[in-house]
């Protein structure tokens, strides 16, 4: 293979978007294909922690990221009636200083904006579902729903929970429904009343059994977010989100703090989500097909580290394929793997248990990574 490889990215999520703009910073001939036809500023706050902003400092967005998000100077656990501090865990200026980058919330909307309109003209093409992959050995074949078919020498499965790419080396098998809703809202931040607390710029209300995560999505921090965690028996996998209502909120928030009841109370629109998770894979990679994110470790959202996972694999890739050259992307893959696959698990592990900074703990093992500079670790044993 004496041209540059072909690499395709398939997603154009923030982890796809992610690898395609770090592949092509290292040099590779790389493109990415969407298959929605266009993106919208959905309804969505994320996090993004010390460990992801070093990945974005290299793409050349970390200022811009810096500009629009809100710094919250700690992270607040609170008592779902009393609003008591469970935990506060330093974060603003201690974040940089402690983890080498900011802790910013911001609107998932403007993020992946940023993340788009990093990416040279030319490099995206929207519209393009996958329908077939073909790795023919020396080549993979990609066939798309309108007709089109696309030939690379490397494909990145970005692709999400349903990956086509992960059918592909596994099999088709739906992900597990892990028993908890997510309701999801963002709307203009509401005026604190007799009885409320100041709304805190990052806190989870916890009770037993749900939560409340709630934070500013811009730095005038004059829209906020809540995502909650709700536990519900049952849920057709066919429908991954629906419209809820304020009724429902009240319905399942009954009882909480004036705090919460305020966010409910000013909720314009919002929407419930199925939490999904997959047991941990057996393989990341086969041939010429590799995954990454959530088509690899789908996770529920509580520790807010699953974008941040796909983020991380996308560099981890780009790193190991940049050591060992795409032509050898079989040794890439092992090395790839071998560098991720623990870190994934554990987070995908505590995520699952939703016991994260629930009481004070020492999170630098996770917002102190630097996934450009830890050193790697040789996969354990060569393929026959």
């Amino acid at each position: 293979m004496s041209h540059n490889p072909r690499i395709a990215v398939i997603g154009a999520g923030l982890g796809g978007a992610s690898a395609a703009s770090l592949l092509f910073q290292a040099g590779f001939n790389v493109r990415l294909y969407e298959q929605a036809p266009s993106f919208a500023r959905l309804g969505a706050g994320i996090h993004v922690g010390p460990n992801v902003m070093k990945v974005m400092r290299r793409i050349g967005i970390e200022d811009a990221m810096n500009t629009q998000g809100s710094h919250p100077d700690h992270w607040y656990s609170r008592h779902w009636e009393t609003g008591d501090i469970l935990a506060r865990v330093p974060l603003g200026d201690y974040a940089v200083k402690e983890y080498g980058a900011s802790y910013l919330t911001v609107h998932r909307g403007d993020f992946h904006a940023l993340l788009m309109e990093a990416l040279p003209a030319g490099v995206t093409t929207f519209g393009k579902q996958l329908a077939k992959v073909d790795d023919r050995g020396d080549v993979v074949r990609l066939e798309f729903t309108d007709g089109s078919v696309e030939e690379a020498d490397i494909v990145v499965g970005a692709d999400g929970v349903n990956s086509r790419i992960r059918e592909e080396l596994l099999g088709a098998e739906p992900p597990k429904y892990a028993g908890y809703l997510a309701h999801r809202a963002v709307f203009p931040t509401p005026s604190v009343k007799v009885g409320m607390l100041p709304f805190d710029a990052c806190v989870k209300w916890w009770s037993e059994d749900q939560h409340m995560m709630t934070y500013f999505v811009t730095s005038r921090q004059d829209e906020i977010y809540y995502v909650t965690g709700v536990p519900a028996e049952k849920w057709d996998l066919n429908d991954r989100w629906l419209p809820s209502s304020k009724e429902e909120m009240r319905e399942f928030y009954k009882g909480w703090h004036p705090t919460v009841q305020a966010l409910i109370e000013n909720t314009r629109e919002v929407t419930k989500w199925s939490l999904l998770e997959r047991d941990p894979l057996p393989l990341w990679s086969r041939g010429r097909l590799v995954l990454l994110g959530d088509a690899c470790h789908p996770m529920k959202p509580h520790m807010a580290q699953g974008a941040a996972m796909a983020i991380e694999d996308a560099a981890m890739l780009a790193r190991c394929l940049q050591e060992v050259g795409a032509h050898d992307h079989e040794l890439a893959f092992d090395l790839y793997e071998a560098n991720r696959a623990e870190r994934a698990s554990k987070v995908q592990r505590i995520s699952h248990n939703n016991t994260w900074l629930r009481t004070n703990e020492d999170p630098s093992w996770c917002f102190g990574y630097d996934v450009f500079n830890v050193p790697l670790v040789e996969p354990v044993a060569t393929r026959s």
